[in-house]
């Protein structure tokens, strides 16, 4: 059970910095490229909201870990 709460931390951890990276080059790229503003503040958007259901998934697995564990 240690060794799925370390990999699970280690996701989460990924997850938050791979998303926090790839928002800053989307908004970087938003600033710079005036023709293509559409498309980065689209990925920015789905950036955000692949964040939001990734830490909700994460949120849901840790209750049904201590609801039953």
């Amino acid at each position: 059970m240690q060794m799925i709460d370390e990999v699970s931390k280690v996701v989460i951890w990924l997850i938050r910095a791979g998303a926090t990276f790839r928002l800053c080059y989307c908004l970087f790229r938003l600033i710079s490229a005036d023709e293509d503003a559409v498309i980065y503040k689209k990925r920015a958007k789905n950036v955000i909201i692949f964040y939001v259901i990734a830490e909700s998934v994460c949120v849901i697995k840790n209750l049904i870990l201590n609801y039953y564990g």
